[in-house]
């Protein structure tokens, strides 16, 4: 197996089985650190820099969480319009991480372009992470994902997967690829404009994904062990920032769940949400026991801390 130490993290794609188990093994022994409310030193020598050129709450901050409870030191910026990245000199990216190299032991990175993380990982001397790229990939969070599924139902293997949203999402890219290592059966559940790509769709082929399309949730969720879901109301993921301006659509019944919708489901499955969410996800499914996305959010922070431990070679 790769070692992780000193790799930067930019994509599921090529990410094989063993090393998820690698990481999940990891998460298991630092959850109790985060689970107790306590710190340890581990990484008391190390400092992790934040560059998030889009808005983030769970991503950023789960980050910095899981590198404080490691010990370590956390610097950098939660908004490119107040760095010279954002402002009148639009820094490249090339000489924004040739600076904070310097800074710091691994950057952090969240980007409107899809790709930015992959070319500042060509100029940097320290690892980076993709927090997310543009439309591209989010690999920390489908792995966090990825972990919570195996945590809640003892394995990954065997398992019927629907995913309902926009297939142009970060997280469906990463988690299509993730799902690839698995013995899963994928069922996409999307409006038209917002289903895969043919593009997309032939990768998938190629890594030999058992998958499916579907029109309504209805078709698919009697089967269902894990409803992974992500909006169809959706900002522009190619922008710094997109703020609502007056009301925005109504997510269509066929892509909403909520606790008519699963009462059709296994008495077993299990309900995923990255948030934030709209309409797509009722509150009242909260008070169900289908609801883990809080799991989600807490094993957010742990799996954070094992990328953060493993990449910086606390780990082996």
């Amino acid at each position: 197996m790769r070692s992780f130490a000193g790799r930067d993290i930019l994509s599921l794609k090529g990410f094989e089985r063993n090393e998820y188990f690698r990481l999940f093994e990891i998460c298991d022994l630092l959850a109790p650190i985060a689970r107790n409310r306590k710190n340890t030193d581990l990484l008391k020598d190390k400092t992790l820099v934040t560059a998030f050129y889009q808005p983030s709450t769970r991503t950023r901050l789960a980050t910095e969480a899981a590198m404080h409870r490691l010990g370590g030191q956390v610097n950098g910026f939660a908004d490119a319009k107040m760095t010279r990245a954002g402002d009148f000199y639009q820094e490249s990216i090339k000489d924004t991480v040739h600076m904070l190299e310097f800074y710091g032991d691994v950057i952090a990175m969240r980007h409107f372009q899809q790709g930015a993380p992959a070319e500042a990982a060509k100029w940097a001397s320290v690892p980076i992470i993709n927090c997310g790229d543009g439309w591209g990939e989010h690999p920390t969070q489908v792995l966090t994902d990825m972990y919570t599924i195996w945590k809640q139902m003892g394995t990954l293997d065997g398992l019927n997967f629907v995913l309902i949203g926009d297939m142009r999402m970060r997280t469906m890219h990463s988690i299509s690829y993730a799902m690839t290592q698995f013995d899963i059966n994928a069922t996409y559940i999307s409006p038209p404009e917002m289903s895969l790509t043919p593009e997309f769709k032939v990768e998938l082929d190629a890594l030999n994904l058992n998958y499916h399309e579907v029109e309504h949730i209805d078709k698919a969720i009697g089967d269902a062990d894990v409803i992974y879901m992500e909006p169809v109301v959706q900002p522009d993921y190619t922008k710094a920032r997109d703020e609502r301006k007056g009301d925005v659509g109504l997510t269509p019944s066929n892509y909403q769940v909520t606790n008519k919708v699963m009462k059709k489901a296994k008495q077993s499955s299990i309900v995923l949400h990255s948030l934030p969410r709209m309409d797509e996800l009722l509150p009242e499914v909260d008070f169900t026991r289908h609801a883990r996305y809080w799991e989600e959010a807490f094993n957010g922070v742990v799996m954070r801390m094992a990328l953060l431990a493993s990449i910086l070679g606390k780990m082996e």
